[in-house]
């Protein structure tokens, strides 16, 4: 049963983060921890979206603007230690309210109210018309610190990466190809500090094979249609991820 769940998962996520260049933790990680024991879920994960990545990048690297990779993922690396620094200290903070919805248990901690907020503050402002403010998505610099940050406290890097990276008057391919890049960075950077948990990780070489074989299907797909969609539809499909995972992170389902 939690291979064909997790295949499944691993697909559908991997075809959609294919263009929004980001989720593929988000929306695995919950149903792998189904399973497994949260510490060992996010060494699974962090494995299958690595090798993932990595083949995104076999297939979108010529397209990568290296300008913008250095000027956005320098401070994305150096933050991602910080974020995981941090997330020692946030570790230890138990405050966090769980209730029932339909025979599943939820728990809403003040890291995910505050990542949900930040993700779902960002969205209104790059989203309005009205408030005068969308040229900070423009400060590289900025989505790097942000981009890291997050990615080392929580893992979930790739929606500010996302966000930043659409308002540089990218084209598709250089948006996805420079977005992927990055990722690779920062997942390098990260790796290691789920190293007491690989042994345990790697004992589900067979999960974790189908999880990889099912991402690599999805962005295959992805990839062949990437000559068919346009930058708005990427865009679409980012505020509309971002709005999701905002509120499945604020009310504890992620």
């Amino acid at each position: 049963m939690e291979f064909v769940l997790v295949a499944g998962v691993a697909f559908s996520a991997s075809l959609l983060t294919f263009f929004s260049g980001f989720g593929l933790s988000t929306l695995l990680m919950p149903i792998i921890a189904l399973f497994f024991p949260l510490p060992i879920a996010i060494a699974i994960t962090a494995l299958v979206h690595f090798s993932n990545n990595l083949l995104k990048f076999s297939l979108l690297a010529r397209y990568s603007n290296y300008a913008i990779l250095v000027r956005f993922g320098l401070p994305a690396v150096l933050f991602a230690l910080l974020g995981a620094w941090c997330l020692e200290g946030l570790s230890e903070w138990k405050w966090g309210l769980t209730y029932t919805f339909f025979d599943f248990t939820f728990t809403i901690t003040p890291l995910k109210l505050i990542i949900g907020l930040v993700i779902a503050l960002f969205l209104v402002i790059e989203s309005s018309t009205t408030l005068h403010v969308p040229n900070a998505f423009k400060k590289l610099w900025l989505g790097g610190a942000l981009s890291g940050f997050f990615g080392g406290l929580s893992g979930h890097q790739g929606a500010f990466r996302s966000l930043f990276l659409t308002q540089n008057a990218l084209s598709k391919e250089v948006f996805l190809a420079t977005g992927v890049s990055i990722a690779v960075i920062v997942d390098l950077s990260r790796l290691s500090l789920y190293a007491k948990h690989w042994e345990s990780a790697l004992a589900q070489w067979e999960l974790i094979a189908i999880a990889t074989l099912s991402a690599f299907l999805g962005t295959l797909i992805g990839k062949f249609f990437l000559k068919k969609v346009s930058i708005e539809f990427i865009r679409f499909i980012i505020a509309w991820m971002l709005g999701i995972v905002a509120f499945l992170l604020i009310v504890g389902v992620l």
